[in-house]
């Protein structure tokens, strides 16, 4: 077939994924500059691609059947960066001519165009899995990969609104959406951030989801109640002008991490279960501070023994991380 004039491009579930797939899509603009790009993607997540200046236009992914019936007939081709099934199925049902994407969880019957997962990404950033898609279904991969997003100058004027002072800002992330593991120890963030707010002057803001306030409370009331709890007042918007704002962020491997990383805020991302080889922050200005353990990374939710790989990270190693990048 000739060259597709409207691709969908159905979008990673979470923020560090999107994140992660931006090279590819760029490369994937790169290959088809005359076509209308569209994304589908959760509504969790479409917000993201506001950043994103080379997506045309976004459309929330709702389910099986309302997805189905708002994508007949608009696209000629449907780039797939999910690895499921389920994501295959909907621009299979709406008869999409041509689908792309790995020949994963038994879906190869769904897609007209399809390859294996090379086993060189393997133990390399994903950034590299989701563009050996792309070279896998015959198109042009080149260049460094450019993971950056474009703050919005509405959402810069959100997060200053946020935040409320002049700053410097420091922020803490000290949540993870997969589990406790992910996570290191909530005294330890905020001896870190005091440690590193004293020496530079700088204000503390702690950034998360709802669901993490009681958490970022428990570290405001370490730090005696001189940090900004900003868990659950942001939208994904909001959260991103924060992160803009910030001179440095202190984080577990998470989706604020990404955004971070994406924007060139510098920051200190701590790993213990998740492979860092793979879902490191795509930053020059980023550092990963970790601790060798024989059962890490294991990728588990909940550590079943004495987590080690978190407590075994000291403070001042992070905070000393944070300085050297607050000065830079």
């Amino acid at each position: 077939m000739s060259d597709p004039s409207r691709i969908l491009v159905r979008a990673p579930n979470w923020v560090g994924d999107v994140v992660l797939s931006l090279p590819a899509l760029r490369d994937l603009r790169r290959s088809f500059p005359a076509a209308r790009l569209c994304v589908l993607a959760r509504p969790w997540v479409a917000e993201l691609y506001g950043a994103v200046p080379e997506v045309d236009a976004v459309v929330e992914s709702r389910g099986l059947a309302p997805d189905t019936a708002s994508l007949r007939g608009r696209f000629d081709a449907c780039v797939l960066l999910p690895n499921s099934f389920a994501s295959a199925l909907s621009p299979w049902r709406a008869g999409i001519p041509e689908r792309w994407g790995y020949a994963t969880d038994a879906r190869g019957l769904l897609l007209t165009r399809s390859c294996r997962v090379p086993a060189s990404v393997r133990g390399r950033s994903q950034v590299y899995y989701y563009r050996a898609m792309l070279e896998g279904l015959g198109l042009a991969v080149s260049g460094a990969p450019d993971a950056t997003l474009a703050c919005p100058q509405a959402w810069a004027e959100a997060g200053e609104a946020l935040l409320g002072h002049a700053g410097p800002w420091i922020g803490v992330n000290p949540g993870a959406f997969y589990g406790t593991a992910k996570r290191w120890l909530p005294e330890r963030f905020a001896a870190a951030a005091a440690l590193v707010a004293r020496r530079t002057g700088a204000r503390i803001a702690i950034v998360g989801a709802q669901s993490e306030r009681p958490l970022a409370q428990e570290i405001a009331a370490q730090l005696r109640g001189c940090a900004r709890v900003l868990c659950g007042e942001t939208t994904l918007a909001g959260l991103v002008g924060v992160l803009k704002r910030l001179s440095l962020l202190l984080t577990n491997d998470s989706g604020p991490m990404h955004l971070a990383a994406a924007l060139g805020t510098p920051l200190v991302a701590v790993f213990g279960s998740t492979d860092w080889t793979e879902t490191a922050p795509v930053s020059e200005r980023a550092r990963v501070v970790r601790e060798q353990a024989a059962c890490a990374p294991c990728g588990l939710r909940e550590c079943p023994i004495d987590h080690r790989c978190m407590t075994r990270v000291d403070v001042d190693r992070v905070a000393e991380a944070g300085l050297a990048l607050f000065a830079a």
